[in-house]
């Protein structure tokens, strides 16, 4: 969706008697074929209103340092942009001999072989173990940079794959906006406090809908009873919705943590709003049977109309590597997000997409039509 400017930023400077009608010139001289030059103008215009106001140095040095924060994951993380990866939480203290040490370096090696990133804290414990099991070409490490002595786990340490970070909150951005997938093990303040941000970004929609799935070991009971909380305490006291729930999964086993994952993305590709509407691209169109099917068992995802399927994105407009994807749009409430999950589960059942015509019976045509 186009960006609309806002011009109220560069009345204000008129109205102020200030000309700044070269930033536009400026920008094109920079980025001549961008198509974000009105959001970069936005932000320069936004940058000299507060050197305008001047009120704080404090707010210009915080501005300042999350800029290039931002700007230097940007450009780091651009060059991993067609792989997904995967986040890795857990505690920090895990020792080395403890079962789920050995489990999170299992995870690690299995995300690797099904050819996924995977992202830690790049502390120890759960995140050495995971990096350990992953390796350096397969690991990205984002660690806080602290006022006391702090080392980054062997695996990333000195490389190109360590991101260090000022400010936790956009260490927390990147964790989550970077991940196609979350796995969460047990932990202390820090994980738990992880696994609600998590939840609640999805929850409300403010983060793209990913797998979350809590890994503990065989006969561990720590998500088991935070389960049993939540159930009890929120799902019972209405204070969420029951199909929350659902936003995540529990598993005992690395294999069963990578497939939970992968078949997120069996069929599932991404999804973004485009107005008033919801998109979801998929690899492969839904059969007309199930597209009549969904039309039923999912009329409470939409405000209003049906679910429409196209062949591309002729529809919305959108170039890039995504143009090709068949896109399932609806009027999306936007509110039960565990139901939306649901759908995606749908849409990720084999049985429930379109075949193409068979090799034999193509074959077999294109012979009848050479005879005739």
């Amino acid at each position: 969706m186009p960006y609309q400017a806002n011009e109220l930023l560069l009345t204000h400077f008129k109205d102020s008697g200030i000309d700044l009608s070269n930033i536009d010139l400026q920008l094109q001289q920079v980025a001549p074929n961008s198509a974000n030059l009105p959001l970069y103008r936005d932000m320069m215009l936004t940058v000299l209103r507060m050197a305008q106001d001047d009120s704080n140095r404090w707010n210009a040095k915080i501005t300042l340092q999350a800029l290039r924060e931002l700007d230097h994951a940007f450009r780091t993380l651009e060059r991993y942009r067609g792989r997904r990866k995967v986040t890795v939480f857990g505690s920090a203290r895990t020792p080395l001999e403890h079962p789920m040490y050995a489990l999170a370096r299992e995870l690690g090696a299995c995300l690797t072989r099904n050819e996924l990133m995977v992202i830690t804290g790049a502390g120890g414990g759960i995140m050495a173990a995971a990096h350990e099991g992953a390796g350096t070409e397969n690991s990205l490490g984002f660690n806080i940079t602290l006022p006391f002595e702090q080392h980054a786990n062997a695996t990333v340490d000195g490389t190109d794959k360590l991101l260090p970070f000022h400010f936790f909150f956009i260490r927390k951005l990147f964790f989550v906006k970077e991940a196609d997938g979350l796995v969460l093990c047990p932990g202390g303040f820090g994980t738990l406090d992880e696994a609600l941000e998590v939840l609640t970004l999805i929850q409300t929609g403010k983060s793209p809908l990913v797998p979350v799935v809590l890994l503990d070991s065989p006969g561990g009971t720590f998500w088991r009873d935070c389960l049993a909380f939540i159930s009890r305490q929120l799902e019972e006291n209405h204070y969420i919705l029951p199909r929350d729930l659902k936003l995540m999964r529990l598993v005992h086993s690395a294999d069963e943590a990578v497939e939970e994952i992968t078949q997120f993305y069996n069929n599932y590709h991404s999804s973004r709003w485009l107005k008033n509407q919801f998109v979801i691209r998929m690899h492969n169109p839904l059969s007309e049977a199930a597209l009549f099917d969904a039309q039923e068992a999912f009329a409470d995802l939409r405000l209003s109309g049906t679910f429409q399927q196209q062949a591309d994105a002729s529809a919305e407009h959108e170039v890039g590597s995504f143009d090709h994807l068949t896109r399932l749009t609806f009027a999306f409430t936007g509110r039960d997000q565990g139901r939306l999950r649901e759908l995606i589960d749908f849409i990720n059942l084999s049985e429930n997409w379109a075949r193409p015509e068979p090799i034999q019976t193509t074959q077999r045509a294109r012979q009848a039509l050479k005879a005739s």
